[in-house]
């Protein structure tokens, strides 16, 4: 077994780091500060960090097949084009929902965007209930709506047969998996998988590994959690120094490291004195696999 090394590559405090995507092109780590509303990219060359604003929470961000970026912004998907800081809006949902913002997203295998919404939170993790659905965006720009009654939709991925579909709601505490149909994107068939346990605390971002297991980020648990989605159980645990570890990726030369953005907001000053790298982003290495490049949105 490796020695597992973890170190803060990105120290600018984050309020809500997440949605982290590795740019091969680039060398670099994309993700976002949700209510510190910019985009982020650490270049693994110069080890620094360029920010675009944006004039909303921005929650994830994504590849694009033609070059660029995807986000999610407020309720609105929208392009971002680096070079030019120019954000341009590509569809909008949860219009009768003036509250409501998306949450995590990925793309799909096939090149569909998925991601889900929320209402705003009153403080971390407090929030009415049951406000948010989960979307998928098509490359010709038109929209599916899932379900709805979600209450903070966040991390999903897919299996590498591309066969289910993992998708955390995290005040469900659960991960859960739905049979996927490739050719469609339609899902079906919603089970839970793996049930948190208390010291877990509350299930946040993911993603998969060459193996097929999931990692998880646990958010006010301090850890990323490897499991098992065909026995269902946890097979490691990685603790980070920082309390509200919130979404992982797996980038870098071969995918062999994982990434994982982490949040600051809802910390007093006590709290932050105790854990000043939080907010950061985290690099982890020597857990003996590898992840799968992130897909780019066809769109």
């Amino acid at each position: 077994m490796a020695s597992i090394k973890i170190e803060c590559v990105a120290k600018e405090n984050c309020k809500i780091g997440e949605s982290p995507v590795w740019d091969a092109k680039e060398n670099s780590l994309l993700y976002v500060d949700i209510t510190g509303r910019k985009v982020c990219k650490w270049s693994s060359l110069t080890q620094q960090v360029q920010a675009i604003p944006v004039d909303a929470p921005v929650s994830s961000v994504a590849l694009r097949k033609s070059g660029d970026y995807v986000i999610t912004l407020g309720t609105r998907f929208a392009a971002l084009k680096w070079k030019d800081q120019l954000v341009t809006t590509i569809a909008h949902v949860d219009k009768d929902k003036p509250n409501n913002r998306f949450n995590d997203g990925k793309v799909d295998p096939a090149g569909r965007y998925f991601a889900g919404t929320m209402a705003e939170e009153i403080r971390p993790a407090v929030l009415e209930r049951h406000q948010g659905s989960l979307y998928t965006l098509l490359a010709d720009h038109s929209v599916v709506k899932h379900f709805d009654r979600v209450d903070i939709s966040n991390g999903l991925d897919w299996s590498l047969d591309h066969k289910t579909f993992f998708y955390i709601d995290s005040l469900s505490y659960s991960v859960d998996a739905f049979d996927y149909d490739l050719q469609t994107g339609k899902i079906g068939n919603r089970r839970s998988m793996y049930k948190l346990e208390k010291e877990e605390s509350i299930p946040d971002g993911m993603c998969i590994d060459t193996e097929g297991k999931l990692w998880v980020a646990c958010y006010d648990g301090g850890r990323v959690i490897r499991l098992d989605p065909e026995t269902g159980k946890r097979l490691q645990t990685v603790k980070l120094p920082v309390d509200k570890t919130t979404s992982c990726c797996f980038g870098g030369k071969d995918y062999a490291e994982m990434y994982v953005t982490s949040a600051s907001e809802g910390m007093d000053k006590d709290w932050l004195s105790r854990q000043p790298q939080a907010g950061g982003v985290f690099k982890i290495t020597g857990l003996g696999v590898k992840g799968i490049p992130p897909y780019p949105f066809a769109g």
